[in-house]
């Protein structure tokens, strides 16, 4: 005598639980990436058709638009830099000074920067955008 079923197995995935899980990780992965370079001023900076990297020992001094002052993410007054550099390079074996300042900046305010670091005779660089295309 054969005897049938009456109830199939019919197998499911369960994906209730998958859309809890993809908005998690990808809250995870928002809030990592924020956090990645907390210490980044956000500046725009000027176009350039070529770019270097260094891989020296560097210092970086960021200028905003509003003309505010960063050494390393640690905002000081102009008159404060020289000192700050100073202390800063003394322990340095070849530092180099990148100079970060926002393209609507003047000339000016890029050579008082160079002018400090001429006193204190350190080689100083100007950060840029490489420019797309090139």
């Amino acid at each position: 005598m054969i005897i049938k079923r009456t109830k199939h197995f019919k197998p499911e995935v369960a994906t209730s639980s998958l859309n809890d899980i993809m908005f998690f990780l990808l809250l995870f992965f928002l809030i990592v990436s924020s956090l990645a370079n907390p210490n980044v001023i956000k500046l725009l900076l000027p176009n350039s058709k070529s770019s270097q990297t260094l891989n020296k020992q560097q210092i970086t001094i960021s200028v905003t638009k509003d003309k505010e002052y960063f050494i390393d993410s640690h905002k000081v007054n102009f008159d404060d830099i020289e000192p700050m550099l100073k202390a800063q390079i003394s322990t340095l074996q070849e530092p180099t000074v990148i100079l970060r300042l926002e393209y609507t900046l003047t000339v000016q305010d890029l050579a008082d920067l160079l002018e400090i670091g001429t006193r204190l005779k350190v080689k100083m660089v100007m950060a840029t955008n490489k420019t797309p295309g090139s």
